[in-house]
């Protein structure tokens, strides 16, 4: 999924500082109250959120000019998918394990590093799965949609892209389409490739490609609708999972990106998600 670059977020710093004519940043005593901090299940964020709250106040989300998010990369695409609704951007401290999409957790200077802070404006994917029952299921995804095998034997898939079949039958463990966002989730442990923010591209990965022998995948236009027809699905059960939703004994899964819903998401400068892909290629 591409994202578009917004700059600083000049909102947040405008609300909460003023600029004299020679430049001088004169702070807002009530620039705190702005904030809202939500926290994952997980010990040390609930900690964490219990000291920066003491430290600079508690907004209801609704009313917040920011959120932070406090736990993993987990907990952010929650985060996300809870306040897409709202305009308030949202800067993750990582409070978990890998936090690619988390800044550096640190109870100091936190209005500063928020009105210094980069945003990028993320597009999700969204999923149409229709089940063998006939029931259809919608969901969103930050990261990526993809569809496993359900049972002993190899999922068989045919895959169309804008109306026309482009793999007439993929024998595999499963595969998925991904956002840059997500292109160093899932994705990348299935071999997949890594995506630099503004490519405006998705890439399609296979996971244990059995059928076309060593199928490396293909990359897409962000535009580009893809679908998912499962074959034998009453042998070869398949199920379909957007960020952690999932829907079993699906037999067809259409997915696009949504223009409609732009996610906002705040990096401390130079560790914004096109550095952090680029980085991410040369470990």
């Amino acid at each position: 999924m591409a994202a578009e670059r917004r700059g600083n977020f000049w909102h947040f710093a405008e609300t909460c500082v003023s600029f004299g004519n020679h430049g001088t940043r004169m702070g807002n005593p009530n620039m705190s109250q702005n904030i809202a901090f939500v926290a994952s299940n997980a010990q040390i964020a609930k900690t964490a959120k219990e000291e920066l709250v003491a430290r600079y106040g508690n907004k209801d989300v609704k009313d917040a000019d920011v959120i932070v998010a406090l736990g993993g990369d987990g907990f952010m695409l929650q985060t996300l998918h809870e306040t897409q609704a709202l305009t308030a951007p949202v800067y993750g401290m990582n409070c978990g394990t890998v936090g690619f999409l988390m800044n550096e957790y640190s109870t100091d200077d936190l209005v500063e590093r928020l009105i210094a802070a980069e945003e990028e404006v993320i597009n999700p994917l969204a999923m149409r799965a229709e089940g063998a029952d006939g029931s259809v299921h919608k969901a969103l995804a930050i990261n990526e949609v993809s569809l496993l095998r359900a049972g002993p034997q190899a999922a068989k898939l045919q895959i169309s892209v804008d109306g026309r079949v482009r793999l007439p039958e993929l024998v595999c463990d499963g595969a998925l389409l991904c956002t840059a966002a997500g292109s160093t989730a899932y994705n990348y442990s299935a071999h997949g490739p890594i995506l630099p923010i503004g490519s405006d591209v998705l890439a399609l990965t296979a996971m244990a490609a059995f059928r076309p022998r060593r199928w490396r995948g293909a990359l897409l236009p962000k535009n580009a609708v893809v679908r998912f027809d499962v074959m034998e699905h009453e042998k070869r059960p398949v199920m379909a999972d957007a960020d952690g939703r999932s829907v079993r004994d699906v037999v067809s899964v259409e997915i696009k990106s949504d223009k409609e819903i732009a996610h906002r998401i705040l990096f401390d400068p130079g560790h914004g998600l096109e550095e952090r892909l680029i980085r991410e290629q040369f470990v």
